[in-house]
C-alpha cells in the first residue's frame, strides 16, 4: 500500500478493499456445498456492504463522524494456518478464514489511519479498524464455544 495524497484516494482504496470482500464473501457463498456456510458468508458479505456504503456515504457528504474504541482481541487467530476457502469447507474452517480476514481488515484501516491527512478522518479508520477487530472478535467467539469446546 502506498501513500496516499488525498482523502479521495484514501476513501476510494478503501471502497476498493471493501467491494472485494464483498465479492470474495459471495463468491464464496454461491461456491458452497453446505447451506450453513453458505448463509455465513452471505452474512460477511452483507456486513462488508455496510462498511462500503458508510464509505461513500462519508466521500459523497464530506463528514467525517466516528468515535474509536478498544475491541478485545482473544488472539485465537494468531495461533492457527491459513485456511484456502474450498467449496466443501467446514464451519471451522470457515471460522478461522473469516478470522483471518478480519484481521487484515483491521491492519488495513489502522495503517489508513496512520495515513490520514486530519484528525477526523483518521478517527473514521480507527473506528471502522474496531469493527473489524468486533468482527473478529465475534468469529473468536463462535470458534471457543463451538469448536474449541467441541474437542
Amino acid at each position: 500500500m502506498s501513500a496516499y495524497n488525498t482523502i479521495d484516494e484514501i476513501l476510494d482504496f478503501a471502497i476498493a478493499s471493501e467491494q472485494g470482500a464483498v465479492d470474495l464473501y459471495s463468491r464464496l457463498a454461491d461456491n458452497s456445498r453446505n447451506s450453513e456456510i453458505r448463509d455465513i458468508f452471505i452474512q460477511f458479505a452483507k456486513e462488508e456492504m455496510g462498511h462500503k456504503a458508510k464509505l461513500l456515504k462519508i466521500k459523497s457528504e464530506g463528514i467525517f463522524e466516528g468515535r474509536p474504541s478498544t475491541v478485545t482481541d482473544l488472539k485465537i487467530s494468531d495461533f492457527m494456518s491459513e485456511v484456502e476457502p474450498t467449496p466443501n469447507m467446514d464451519y471451522r474452517d470457515a471460522l478461522i478464514f473469516a478470522m483471518s480476514n478480519e484481521k487484515a481488515a483491521f491492519r488495513l484501516y489502522s495503517s489508513l489511519a496512520e495515513q490520514a491527512p486530519n484528525e477526523a478522518l483518521k478517527n473514521i479508520f480507527h473506528s471502522l479498524a474496531q469493527e473489524e477487530a468486533r468482527h473478529k472478535l465475534r468469529f473468536e467467539v463462535e470458534y471457543d464455544e463451538f469448536v474449541l469446546r467441541d474437542n
